[in-house]
């Protein structure tokens, strides 16, 4: 890869250094630009949440708080340029001895690995829980875009978690992550009506 950030590449370059044979950008990275690009399409939809009965009915406020604290496009693409460094790092301690690392220093490198997807994940989650919470007091007319937001982030939070799995956090981090998880599971099951579909046919059967 370049010494260009892969925030300030085009996408198209992104892409090609993505598919390239070489260590990074990898999946780390790509989980964290996919997290940018379900924050923006969600922040599209607060965009559209400005109408005059909306800042009469206060769904504008609502919107503006939502831009303002819950959906860090930025932080997530500083995220994938963090994975990209982190792994970097990570390689060196493959390479080097005892006698030119210390394990304070491989220790801290570790610790950063297993840092940067987890917390991708967490903010994924947190993005996701207050976007559903704005779905109420969204545009009626581009609630699907904030919903494929919702989606794209719950994508980014299960990719971040495969690289969690790799940098081998312990049994209770893990079980914490799980259950990030699962409530966003839960959240897309019932924006999609699968939790409902679910319901039917249990009723159905008994």
């Amino acid at each position: 890869m370049t010494s260009n950030t892969l925030k300030s590449l085009p996408l198209e370059q992104i892409l090609t250094s993505l598919s390239a044979k070489q260590p990074t950008p990898g999946g780390g990275a790509s989980a964290a630009l996919t997290a940018a690009i379900g924050a923006a399409t969600a922040q599209m939809s607060a965009a559209y949440t400005s109408r005059k009965k909306d800042k009469d009915s206060g769904a504008h406020d609502k919107a503006q708080a939502l831009l303002s604290r819950s959906l860090p496009v930025h932080s997530f693409l500083q995220s994938a340029d963090d994975d990209v460094a982190a792994y970097a790092d990570l390689q060196r301690t493959w390479r080097e001895t005892a006698a030119t690392m210390g394990e304070d220093e491989k220790r801290t490198i570790e610790q950063r690995a297993l840092r940067v997807p987890t917390e991708l994940l967490e903010d994924c989650h947190r993005s996701i829980v207050d976007i559903v919470d704005f779905l109420p007091f969204c545009n009626e007319n581009i609630t699907s875009d904030a919903k494929v937001g919702i989606h794209q982030l719950a994508g980014a939070a299960r990719a971040a978690f495969q690289t969690v799995l790799v940098n081998r956090p312990g049994r209770e981090e893990r079980r914490r992550l799980e259950k990030l998880l699962r409530e966003i599971g839960r959240l897309e099951d019932e924006i999609l009506g699968l939790d409902q579909d679910e319901k039917e046919e249990k009723n159905q059967e008994q």
